[in-house]
């Protein structure tokens, strides 16, 4: 949950100084809706605060992907509910995905919302404001076909020196499991201009590390351009003064051409790795999936990437009790992690999302068979990571420093293998002063499961 920071109402009189309280739940790419919000509310003049006791308005930016993540939302909203007995709230503003999928029910079921926002409603942030403030509720909804406009700068919560640029907004995908495309809309990528601009904007800010994110990286440009053109726009990301690193997300595997690799592996900024969500590797459940690789599809593809760039980190996610998943089929997507040996993994158990073809099909798994599977295959994967960070030791990495670890001579900071908030960090013991953002080349001397140790190199 990431709480926000504080504005001031100066052109929204009679609400001068209003206080604003922001939190964003769900992914990266809601983040970055978040942070165009608060750059809104922050033009227009608002005091955005970090105490709930103290705000005046609070606005929850909330996500429903899947069940735990509906049912953190809506607990976020009951919590932040209680401030009004205080008096001191005044009202209670919904955004995002959840606002988006039941906003005809929310009012109903959740009295204590003022206004809801769609997904792409959230330039009206200031609008939906005033209006809650002026006594009145609404819903407000923008085009799913279209991208919102803004001339605000977004204002950056993730530190200052890295940060998430979204390339495109929705999906074209429409697989079985995902409901995605029902409250995002069909994919629509951003004008590469503008992502520039943006791009050279927070180099302006100091940001030194730019994370590409959409619910599909690759397919970029294809819907605006008629080509794909993810390779042409880190081309021109890499040209960006300020700019150290640049790291993709979200990978669909068979989206991968021959211009995204040739420009990985010859860019001195663009990391080389890649998160490619591949969610299992029998051709049956890929197939039911509604995914378009087969497991020969997927090694091959991770095959090339590693014989073109052998130090390539590859990161992905998986998809565990989807209905009908047999004993045999776990055992096949076991097999496979095991021989591909992924360097980051994580993995879900299937969530029946209602309105998705999915949430129908026969022969679900029950929770405790999806649990036991998620926990083996979690095992399997430590037995790998495990394994490659003790091969780090002895090795020199580069290291972007994240912080100072408290009360002790040391810092933590994170190599080009790593992604902020879920991959493995580096602790560097030393009694220099360094600032986060700043880049070291560290010895490693140790590791820690998912973590490393090292030492400042001279």
């Amino acid at each position: 949950m990431n709480k926000g920071y504080e504005a001031d109402a100066g052109g929204c009189l009679p609400f001068f100084k209003t206080k604003v309280l922001f939190i964003s739940l769900g992914c990266d790419k809601n983040l970055v809706d978040s942070e165009n919000m608060l750059g809104l509310l922050e033009n227009a003049g608002f005091q955005i605060v970090d105490d709930e006791s103290e705000a005046e308005v609070i606005v929850i930016n909330t996500c429903c992907f899947i069940h735990d993540a509906k049912e953190e939302s809506i607990q976020t909203i009951l919590e932040m509910a209680e401030y009004k007995k205080t008096g001191k709230l005044k009202a209670l503003i919904i955004a995002g995905c959840l606002a988006q999928r039941y906003k005809n029910e929310i009012f109903t079921e959740l009295p204590e919302v003022d206004a809801v926002l769609g997904t792409t409603a959230y330039d009206r942030i200031v609008e939906a404001v005033r209006e809650v403030l002026e006594g009145r509720t609404c819903i407000m909804e923008g085009d799913l076909d279209a991208l919102p406009e803004l001339k605000t700068k977004r204002l950056v919560t993730t530190g200052g020196h890295y940060a998430y640029l979204k390339i495109a907004e929705g999906c074209d995908k429409h697989c079985t499991y995902c409901i995605i495309p029902k409250i995002r809309g069909n994919y629509r990528s951003v004008p590469m201009e503008q992502l520039i601009e943006e791009a050279k904007e927070l180099a302006g800010q100091g940001v030194k590390e730019l994370i590409l994110v959409a619910q599909e990286t690759t397919l970029y440009g294809k819907d605006i351009y008629g080509r794909k053109s993810l390779s042409g726009l880190l081309k021109e990301l890499e040209k960006i003064d300020g700019i150290r690193w640049i790291r993709i997300l979200y990978c669909y595997p068979e989206e991968i051409d021959d211009a995204l690799i040739q420009v990985i592996r010859e860019s001195k900024k663009v990391c080389r790795y890649l998160d490619l969500p591949i969610q299992h590797a029998s051709d049956e459940i890929l197939k039911r999936m509604g995914r378009r690789t087969s497991k020969k599809q997927l090694a091959d593809i991770i095959g090339r990437l590693r014989n073109e760039m052998p130090d390539i980190t590859l990161r992905t996610t998986l998809i565990t009790g989807f209905p009908g998943e047999t004993k045999e089929q776990h055992e096949e997507l076991m097999e496979f992690v095991d021989e591909i040996e992924f360097d980051r993994l994580g993995v879900f158990t299937y969530s029946p999302e209602e309105d998705t073809p999915a949430a129908d099909l026969p022969d679900q798994i029950p929770e405790e068979v999806k649990e036991e599977r998620q926990a083996e295959l979690m095992e399997l994967q430590q037995e790998v990571v495990f394994a490659q960070a003790e091969e780090m030791i002895g090795r020199e990495v580069l290291v972007m420093i994240e912080g100072k670890v408290a009360d002790e001579d040391a810092y933590v900071g994170r190599t080009y293998r790593d992604a902020p908030n879920v991959d493995g960090l580096i602790f560097i013991n030393t009694q220099e002063e360094m600032m986060s953002g700043d880049f070291a080349r560290v010895r490693v001397t140790g590791a820690l499961e998912y973590d490393l140790i090292g030492e400042l190199i001279s």
